[in-house]
């Protein structure tokens, strides 16, 4: 079974995208991460919803800026693996939050 990140990374990616959504959506008060098996899924947390919004699932692939992305689809409740606006599996934290943001949060302010 896949490992979680360090505690130093899990802090650190918390962080950023915790500052990176607040930035782009205002409703956002905050980004929960939990990590299990290697994976972080992230969710926003905003003044518009009672329950956490989930957004995508990251991948830890042994390094802070590029993690692998898979989109959560509402339709189904799963999270699947797709393609960033880069045309990668990959990108950065940042990168990852923008693009299921987008669809979930609507326009970036």
């Amino acid at each position: 079974m896949p490992k979680n990140p360090p505690d130093s990374t899990q802090h650190h990616l918390r962080h950023r995208l915790t500052v990176h959504a607040r930035a782009l959506w205002p409703q956002v008060e905050s980004v929960q991460v939990r990590f299990r098996a290697g994976f972080a899924y992230v969710a926003a947390e905003s003044n518009d919803e009672d329950e956490p919004v989930p957004l995508c699932r990251l991948r830890f692939a042994g390094t802070l800026h590029t993690w692998g992305f898979a989109l959560y689809l509402a339709s189904s409740g799963k999270y699947e693996d797709n393609f960033l606006p880069t045309g990668l599996p990959i990108g950065s934290p940042e990168d990852c939050l923008t693009c299921a943001g987008t669809l979930y949060l609507g326009s970036p302010a």
